[in-house]
């Protein structure tokens, strides 16, 4: 568990993100301590980060997007606290958007991605065990809605952390599931994405986490639009759809367009600003929908 200590117990039931999905549903176990969650059972099908809403290949309205998109990565960079472009590296990379988008704000960026998303200049097919990275060579590392993927976060984060210089920093980005939104939205909310998040951080679990793996925090984020409005509208959306975040599935050319989901769907795009002002009171209040994390290795 996150905080390396405290009972863990079945939680809930909550379904898969992928649409007729087997088995439907996923057993979340939940610490007693610090109220992180994580996925029961086995992990996914090898091919789970290749196929479905993760399959190659660009989703709907994306080329619209590439703007919105390009003005994300640059808020990412800047909660590096505006350290002068250094060597980073991006984990879990995908596609490579966000290593192209810091080399051109003049950071030697390159990433790892272990699945076959992207083919993308300077991403590297590896995943955090199989990268050779010189120890205390890097300035920044980027783990941007990674570490909830993995079975064993705090092997990665040990590892990555003899990756970076004495002053170096790490961004972690995680959903929050001591949010508002993951509150209303109960086993639906939009950031389960289940099977594939193995673990569902609250803030004091990541927060432990860190400083039990020797990192030391140095700032938190809880306002970030990359992923917290949708998120909100989302979630509460699939309160009514009986395919949950039918409408991301959708734009990920991963469900078929059904009356039962398209009905609700349409009805509740007026309550999107609503949703929107809603998660943004909740993320002044340090209960937005995601979080960043800028840390540092301890004593350094």
């Amino acid at each position: 568990m996150a905080c390396g200590g405290g009972p863990v117990r079945p939680w809930r039931r909550a379904p898969a993100a992928e649409p007729a999905a087997v088995p439907p549903t996923h057993l979340l176990l939940r610490c007693a301590a610090c109220g992180t969650a994580v996925t029961a059972g086995p992990p996914p099908a090898p091919d789970a980060h290749a196929a479905g809403a993760y399959r190659p290949g660009p989703p709907r309205g994306s080329r619209l997007a590439a703007p919105l998109l390009r003005r994300f990565d640059a808020r990412r960079l800047a909660l590096l606290r505006a350290r002068p472009p250094g060597r980073l590296l991006d984990v879990g990379a995908g596609r490579g958007r966000f290593v192209a988008g810091a080399r051109a704000a003049g950071w030697d960026a390159r990433g790892i991605e272990p699945s076959p998303r992207s083919a993308a200049p300077h991403v590297e097919a590896a995943t955090i065990e199989s990268a050779r990275v010189a120890p205390g060579s890097l300035d920044a590392i980027t783990l941007w809605h990674v570490l909830e993927h993995l079975d064993d976060p705090a092997g990665a984060l040990a590892r990555l952390r003899g990756w970076l210089a004495p002053d170096g920093v790490l961004l972690v980005g995680v959903p929050d599931l001591g949010s508002l939104q993951a509150a209303l939205g109960g086993p639906r909310w939009y950031h389960l994405d289940l099977p594939r998040h193995r673990t569902h951080f609250t803030a004091p679990g990541i927060h432990a986490l860190l400083a039990r793996t020797g990192f030391e925090v140095l700032g938190v984020e809880h306002r970030l639009l990359e992923h917290n409005p949708f998120g909100m509208w989302q979630s509460l959306v699939n309160r009514l759809t009986p395919t949950p975040s039918w409408l991301y599935n959708v734009l990920k050319r991963n469900a078929r367009v059904r009356a039962a989901d398209l009905a609700p769907t349409l009805a509740l795009l007026p309550a999107a600003p609503l949703a929107a002002a809603l998660e943004a009171v909740a993320a002044r209040r340090g209960r937005g929908g995601t979080l960043a994390i800028l840390a540092r290795a301890s004593g350094q």
